[in-house]
Formats: structure tokens, sequence, C-alpha cells
């Protein structure tokens, strides 16, 4: 190498040099008191924190952000680089991050939290729950005008012994007397992970503007209806529905509450008011999120009933009673349950 080209490589690492020195004198007073605070923080010590410390920690945090930016964009040394990456990861994680245990995220959530994201959809609720009825009366419907209906409105798992056709005491014997049924826990699994297909479904084909949901409400409350059809041909209707309540209430209460949540949100982003689409679409995700962690809760607790007390409890009356026990559980949960965690995000 020539010595003009030698001397004008060292001249250049000896400018980078000097604008990397310089950049970090003119900044590095802001870098040193984020770091103290953030050392303190992470040490436990938040409440020797001055409320001027408190107030500062997000200005700091942003303007070491921007400093990281400038370095950069100003291709800085690597040690300057890296040190200012840490100190902002670190920041972000005490300014953004995660302020609370599992203990304390669910004692909010089911605290009021839940709760109180589900009395927000309430209009969705509505739409949902006469969707269903609606979509049940059909069913009975098409399979009392033809019976041949009850083949493409009810699944293949079904049409074991109830058919069209069926005798009374062929009927009772897929209601009663199976207690000793093994694998029950397999089975239980199985319905959980059914039931969550179906409510997640509902919740997913929100973002189409909610049209989906309303189909797929409509299609699963019909295979309902066609079902009472059959039972209350042969005057099974009472303990079709002590069957069905046990787990059924809970069940259908929260694909209820996935539909309604997916309907909320395609609702928003059809109609987002001063919001862009995206805007809208966010804020109802978030809240219709809540839902739906407390719509699995429901369909584990559904799963464990469809799986256990509909075989244990062998009687439509102590069926009835778990059933509609549960569904005022539920009930008593969402319109008495008012008080807002302190650490919620107001509505």
């Amino acid at each position: 190498m020539s010595a003009p080209a030698s001397r004008g490589n060292d001249a250049a690492i000896t400018a980078a040099a000097l604008r990397s020195d310089r950049f970090r004198i003119e900044r590095e007073a802001d870098w040193q008191r984020l770091e103290e605070i953030l050392g303190r923080m992470e040490k436990g010590r938040i409440a020797r924190l001055s409320d001027a410390d408190l107030l500062d920690l997000p200005v700091l945090y942003r303007t070491v952000a921007s400093s990281l930016s400038v370095a950069r964009e100003t291709s800085l040394d690597a040690a300057t680089l890296g040190y200012l990456e840490s100190l902002v990861q670190r920041a972000w994680f005490l300014v953004y991050g995660p302020r609370s245990s599992l203990g304390g995220w669910l004692w909010r959530f089911f605290g009021g939290e839940w709760s109180r994201s589900v009395r927000a959809i309430w209009p969705e609720i509505l739409v949902a729950l006469s969707l269903m009825a609606a979509g049940t009366v059909v069913g009975w419907l098409l399979c009392a005008s033809d019976s041949q209906w009850y083949y493409s409105l009810v699944p293949g798992q079904f049409l074991d012994a109830r058919q069209p056709g069926a005798s009374r005491e062929v009927l009772l014997g897929t209601l009663f007397g199976n207690q000793s049924q093994p694998h029950l826990s397999v089975m239980s699994a199985y319905l959980f992970n059914n039931n969550a297909g179906v409510a997640i479904t509902c919740f997913a084909l929100g973002f189409a503007f909610g049209v989906p949901p309303l189909l797929l409400l409509i299609q699963t409350t019909t295979t309902l209806g066609s079902m009472l059809w059959l039972y209350h041909g042969q005057g099974l209707t009472v303990d079709m529905i002590g069957w069905l309540s046990v787990h059924g209430t809970t069940e259908l209460f929260a694909i209820l509450l996935a539909g309604a949540a997916g309907l909320h949100v395609g609702r928003s982003m059809a109609f987002p008011g001063e919001l862009s689409v995206l805007d809208a679409a966010a804020k109802a995700g978030q809240r219709a999120s809540v839902v739906m962690a407390g719509v699995l809760i429901m369909l584990a607790v559904a799963g464990l009933l469809e799986g256990f007390a509909r075989q244990l409890i062998d009687n439509t009356p102590g069926r009835l009673v778990v059933g509609y026990g549960m569904l005022a559980l539920w009930l008593g949960y969402f319109t008495l349950l008012r008080r807002v965690p302190p650490s919620s995000e107001a509505e």
C-alpha cells in the first residue's frame, strides 16, 4: 500500500474515532443516568427512586433509543452500538414490559377484566344469541318437514343409534346407563379440542367483517335443533335437555361468547367510526382476546362436565341441577362482578 493511501486510511480511522468520542461525550450523561436508574430498579429498589427519576425514566429511554438510531445510521464503533442496544433493551423491559407475575395476571383477569370485557360486547352477544336460537328452530323445522334433513345436519359421529325411526328404548339407551363407559378422560380431551376448534374458528373468522361467524353459529345450532326434534318424537325432550344441559349450558355459552367476540371485531372493522380500520380492529381485537381467553377456560370446564359428570350423573333432575347451576354461576359472574382491578386499563 502506498504511503499516501496509508495516511488517508489513518486519517479516516482517526476521524471516525473522534466522531464516536464526540457523540459519546455529548450524550453520555443521559446514558449513565438511565443506567443508574435501571440498576436500582433491577435490584428491587424502586421505592428509593425519587419522583424526578420516575418521571424522567420514559424520557431517558426515548433519548437513548434515539441515540441508538443515530449510532446505527452513522456506523459508530461496535462497542458503543453494543452498549446502547443493551441499555435500550433493559429500559424497554422496565418501561413497557410485563409488570406482574402470572398470579397477578390471573387475579386481574378473574377479578374483573374478563367480566368487564364480556359486558362490553353485549350488543354482539344479543345478536349471536338470536342467531343461535334461530339456528335451533331452523334445524327442528327442517327435520320436521323432511326427516332426510337430519342426515345432512347432524355430524357423522352422532349417527349411531340416534337416527330417525329409532325406538324410544334405543334413544333412552343413549342417554342413560353409561356410568361405566371407559376412557372418560380421553373423551373429555377430545371434546375440548373439538369445541375449542369451533369457538376459535368463530372468533378468527370475525376479521372477515363478521359474516362467517354468523353462518357458523347458525350451522352449529341446527345440529342441536335436529337432535331435539329426534328425541321429541319419542317423548324424551326433557331427558334430552337434561343430557345436554350438564355440559351444554357452559359449552354453548362459550361458543356464544366466541361468536360475539368475532362479531365485535368484524363490526368494528365494518364501522370503524373516526378510527382507521386497522386501529379499530386492533382496539376491538384486544378486548375480544380477553373474552377468548375466558372462552377456552369455559370449554375446558365443559369438556370435563361432558366427559365425566354427564356419564356419572344418571338421572335427568341431577343433570338439570348441574347444568343450570353452572349457567347461573356464569351469569352471576358476568353480571355481578363489576370491580375493575386498579392496574386494568380503563375502557
